[in-house]
């Protein structure tokens, strides 16, 4: 039998929110595989689905930008060893060097920034590594907007679409911009919208919610299933979550009425929620 540790236990606990007792039952039946207990948890109604920013985090920052015209726009994570060093100005320079290089390059921003890194490391005293960056580039009329969240420990980017271009420049237009970003900032979705969940995503997210009502009629499971995923889309998919300042109103609606005011019609064309140290 795997041996199940108490750190084990607590770290499915940390993730789950469930009971320490539970958390072992599930390890134990699980063979000590994390994932398949939180599966186990989920299928016995203990549990809601896990989020990757529940992995393990690493020291460093969160940064990003759009340039002047809000056409183009970068986030970036930079790791270090301590708190203490990301902290420090000679780091918090070096992030925005590494900010100013994801500007303007698509490409692999780690080794474009190997040499400064290298450098930095010799300068500081503590490995640094530059894990990832990604540049968005609006197509046709829009804007981006970037959001770091106090601590630098959460990153936001979206591009927002509409058709006029005078519309881009309305303060109407750059506050939901930037209320779209606190949004996802508060809400981590996991997708834009229905479209962009996996059929195997889903298939797995149907298998644990009819096993939560196993024994009723089949027609009947069918429908609470139906509804399960019902709910699931509204917690997952963006355009479908309630919005943070007035849950009654979703996305979709908030897009809608303000689309009205500006007599332009917006949609949200992609974005990212980054978390420092999560699982990539």
């Amino acid at each position: 039998m795997t041996d199940i540790s108490a750190t084990m236990v607590k770290e499915l606990r940390e993730i789950t929110n469930v009971g320490m007792m539970e958390c072992k039952k599930a390890l134990v039946e699980a063979g000590g595989d994390r994932d398949r207990a939180i599966t186990i948890l989920r299928e016995r109604g203990l549990a809601t689905a896990a989020k990757k920013s529940t992995r393990e985090a690493k020291s460093g920052v969160l940064a990003g930008r759009t340039d002047s015209d809000s056409r183009t726009g970068a986030l970036v994570e930079v790791n270090c060893e301590t708190d203490f060093v990301a902290r420090n100005d000679v780091f918090q320079a070096f992030v925005k060097t590494v900010l100013d290089r994801a500007l303007t390059t698509d490409g692999d921003l780690s080794q474009s920034m190997a040499a400064e890194t290298t450098a930095k490391i010799s300068q500081i005293g503590e490995n640094l590594i530059v894990r990832r960056g990604l540049r968005f580039q609006t197509s046709g009329e829009g804007a981006l907007a970037v959001y770091i969240h106090q601590g630098s420990k959460v990153g936001v980017m979206i591009e927002v679409g509409c058709l006029r271009p005078e519309t881009r420049k309305q303060e109407l237009f750059l506050t939901l911009l930037r209320d779209l970003t606190l949004h996802i900032a508060a809400s981590s979705p996991a997708f834009l919208d229905r479209a962009a969940v996996p059929k195997s995503l889903l298939a797995a997210e149907g298998d644990i919610f009819a096993k939560q009502v196993v024994g009723k009629p089949a027609n009947i499971v069918e429908k609470i299933v139906a509804g399960k995923l019902e709910k699931y889309y509204s917690q997952v998919c963006l355009v479908e979550q309630g919005f943070v300042k007035d849950p009654d109103t979703t996305v979709t609606a908030l897009l809608a009425a303000v689309g009205k005011g500006l007599e332009d019609t917006l949609t949200v064309r992609r974005f990212v929620r980054w978390q420092l140290g999560e699982a990539i």
